[in-house]
């Protein structure tokens, strides 16, 4: 195997795009839901995740936590990636329906990391006017 400059360079772009692709994403996710307040939904045996709500742009981010990944009691002794896409559908879905919106459905998924999933909704009613009181749950204490 050669060890050229030309490999070197390639190993050198190669890292230089997957760390800007890790930024791109923490800069996305800084600038769609810096300021919000994170509520809590529970799923299963009362799992907590961290719901961050950008309702004009019906986009919802859902956080795990790594000790819940690990060791989380719905996870029934499975690799958490195997479970993974489901727990966070279901806290995106629970989130809708205990926030008043139980007519919109999930229309897309994106996932930046093993604990951070963003998913975009639709709805039939228009988006509420600024300033207009909105159900919300509880955040951490």
């Amino acid at each position: 195997m050669r060890t050229g400059p030309r490999r070197l360079a390639l190993v050198a772009v190669a890292g230089a795009v997957a760390a800007a692709a890790g930024c791109t994403e923490f800069s996305y996710i800084s600038k769609t839901y810096v300021g919000l307040q994170p509520q809590v939904v529970t799923i299963g045996c009362n799992d907590p995740y961290e719901v961050y709500d950008q309702r004009r742009e019906r986009k919802v981010l859902i956080v795990s936590n790594n000790l819940r990944e690990i060791a989380g009691c719905g996870l029934s002794g499975q690799d958490p990636a195997l479970t993974r896409r489901r727990r966070f559908s279901e806290a995106a879905a629970t989130y809708l329906k205990e926030t008043a919106r139980e007519t919109c459905t999930i229309v897309g998924e994106t996932v930046f990391t093993d604990l951070q999933t963003e998913f975009v909704y639709s709805c039939a009613e228009p988006v509420e006017k600024p300033g207009t009181k909105v159900p919300r749950l509880p955040g951490r204490y």
